[in-house]
């Protein structure tokens, strides 16, 4: 069976492929050339992550697919209720890039509370002219510690943001569709382990008792965070946005970003991507990664890994 990993694919998971038979290809090819590549080279198995779109025009033309597989948690760039009327299994791996988006999101929030991103932009610039003056513009940062962070959605992503955030001192809220106790387990280097228990909060309250925001939901029709749930915040809060783009107004946040209502923005993912409006990065109070959330070689390497052994153990 021939399987195609358009948007790339961890050697360890093409290696176990192989090890069962697969004929396993990396070749990148474009959104519109997609489907004549698929049926040309009789593609059994499409892998993608979040670039290429797998919509129903691509699922009706290409007969030879079984099955195609998700490197990552959402599946909003799938038509899967389409693919599975035509028998075509769809698969993903929502767990494998959990720890690598929470320690991102971290990144985001020291980036903010430091001014580590404005200061990296202005050091290359003014360092060796402007040394104090750069030095006072920042020395008003604040920690984490002690402080409120409120994730809105609670799975595996939002859990492991908050097992970080109580590591580092802070006090966590969440909202979620399933807002009863979640009790989750943290482990620690030497062996020793530890249960927290949270109870899910309404949004209006997480809005108001929050002193930091962090997103964790799948693709929705309408803004989670918009111009009303903005208003609603404390003044100077930070908000991180590492799940979709579209989940957050980002023209309402430059608005509260440039009131003061929201003291920092971090974004891993963007409403026009991939391209991103120039405001937004422009902006010197946004933190900007272009959606590397899953991107690390260890989340990589489990995501093939586990994509690996779900097709081994479906189409064999």
């Amino acid at each position: 069976m021939r399987i195609l990993a358009n948007d790339g694919l961890s050697q360890i998971g093409k290696s176990k492929l192989e090890e069962a038979g697969f004929d396993v290809s990396e070749t990148k090819v474009a959104q519109e050339q997609l489907a004549n590549y698929i049926n040309q080279n009789q593609i059994d198995v499409l892998l993608v992550r979040s670039a290429t779109q797998v919509d129903k025009k691509i699922i009706e033309n290409c007969e030879s697919l079984k099955l195609i597989g998700r490197g990552g948690v959402g599946l909003d760039n799938i038509d899967v209720d389409y693919a599975k009327s035509k028998g075509i299994q769809v698969i993903n791996t929502p767990a494998a890039s959990s720890e690598s988006v929470a320690e991102l999101v971290i990144g985001h929030l020291l980036n903010g509370v430091r001014f580590l991103a404005d200061a990296n932009r202005n050091m290359p610039l003014d360092g060796d002219t402007k040394f104090k003056h750069l030095k006072n513009l920042y020395q008003k940062g604040i920690e984490l510690k002690g402080k409120t962070l409120g994730i809105i959605g609670f799975g595996r992503i939002g859990q492991a943001v908050a097992e970080r955030a109580i590591g580092m001192g802070m006090t966590v809220v969440f909202h979620d569709h399933h807002p009863e106790e979640r009790e989750f387990i943290m482990d620690f280097f030497d062996g020793q382990k530890m249960t927290f228990k949270l109870s899910g909060i309404p949004m209006e309250e997480l809005l108001q008792r929050s002193d930091f925001i962090s997103i964790h939901v799948p693709q929705t029709n309408g803004y989670v965070i918009g111009k009303e749930e903005l208003q609603k915040l404390k003044s100077g809060t930070g908000i991180v946005n590492a799940a979709r783009g579209g989940v957050l107004d980002e023209m309402a946040l430059m608005e509260a970003l440039d009131s003061g209502k929201v003291a920092f923005a971090g974004l891993d993912v963007f409403e026009s991507e991939p391209k991103p409006e120039i405001r937004i990065l422009m902006h010197p109070k946004i933190s900007l990664s272009p959606h590397i959330g899953g991107s690390t070689v260890e989340a990589q390497d489990r995501i093939g890994l586990e994509l690996a052994e779900q097709i081994i153990s479906i189409l064999q």
